[in-house]
């Protein structure tokens, strides 16, 4: 039976048509090749003609394997200041490095910023916990490598946002208890933190929006195989899994209201509170999935956007006293 849920904003509902064929909405394993093969826009289209400069290197994965990063920064950037570790999303199935990078171009220029954004391993093919995996090491190389790099190791932080949310959520634990580098802050938006599906939202948002239940059962039936819903789950795989989140830095979360992540990213900033942490939540009225990537121009977008930009600059702003 189908629950009563949210509306969706009237202007972001509007979007949703021009959006067929390309959200996956009812996504089937059968259907990961078509998602993976819609095009994005190149690092190179995504900079124009701005003065970014893009370097890419080759770095240890996990278990000895071979990673790609990509390094941004100003053309002119001289001094160390902050440094942005991103995780893209794509839940974890699909999406490259360089899928959703405007806002790291954004803080190059903004902040003087150096980011970096790492090509981890995708499931099925890789499944957990190699994403993950891949995630801390490429937090490691970036921290060790900080003065070649040219950025500030106490104002490094993390960003990432949907199934790359999940990743730095579980990321953030991994170094926290691992003992690896520190972070000054953690950035989330709608991250995808919890395999078992069985929040309200989970059940609300079925062949509707941008990433619905179907989507988000394939996704982590890729990551997790026959484990997902069981008690065999890592918090590190699915952060939702965590019992204890003392110890995280600073975090944003935002989720859209009217999207399967909702209740689990709620509950989730509620855990970080309850454990004495510090979070800032925000839950957007009547948003879907990505909103704020897909409809940038929308009320709404605009609305989340500036909400990010003005946590990340009291961030920062701290970080320099």
């Amino acid at each position: 039976m189908e629950l009563p849920r949210p509306p969706y904003d009237p202007e972001l509902a509007a979007v949703l048509p021009t959006l067929d064929g390309r959200a996956p909405v009812g996504m089937t394993a059968d259907q990961l090749p078509y998602y993976r093969s819609l095009p994005f826009p190149s690092i190179e289209e995504q900079i124009g003609d701005r003065p970014v400069r893009c370097a890419h290197h080759t770095i240890p994965g996990y278990d000895d394997a071979r990673i790609e990063v990509t390094v941004l920064s100003r053309v002119d950037h001289e001094t160390p200041g902050p440094g942005i570790y991103h995780l893209h999303g794509g839940g974890m199935v699909m999406g490259d490095r360089f899928a959703a990078a405007a806002p790291l171009i954004e803080w190059v220029l903004k902040y003087d910023a150096v980011a970096v954004t790492v090509e981890y391993r995708l499931a099925p093919e890789h499944p957990d916990p190699v994403p993950v995996e891949d995630c801390y090491a490429g937090l490691r190389w970036t921290a060790a490598n900080a003065d070649a790099l040219r950025f500030d190791p106490t104002r490094l932080l993390m960003f990432g946002g949907s199934g790359g949310g999940g990743l730095a959520a579980g990321t953030a634990l991994l170094t926290r208890d691992r003992g690896g580098p520190a972070l000054l802050g953690l950035l989330l938006q709608c991250p995808m933190i919890d395999d078992r599906n069985e929040t309200v939202s989970s059940r609300q948002y079925d062949g509707t929006g941008v990433w619905d239940r179907t989507s988000n059962l394939t996704a982590w039936t890729a990551v997790l195989g026959t484990r997902r819903g069981t008690a065999a789950v890592s918090p590190y795989a699915a952060a939702a899994r965590a019992t204890d989140l003392s110890g995280l830095p600073p975090t944003f979360i935002d989720v859209g209201e009217a999207e399967v992540f909702r209740d689990e990213d709620v509950a989730f900033a509620s855990a970080i509170w309850a454990a004495g942490g510090n979070a800032e939540l925000h839950v957007w009225s009547g948003a879907f999935h990505g909103f704020y990537d897909l409809a940038p121009e929308s009320s709404a977008g605009a609305a989340c956007v500036a909400a990010r930009e003005s946590w990340l600059e009291r961030l920062l702003v701290r970080a320099r006293r």
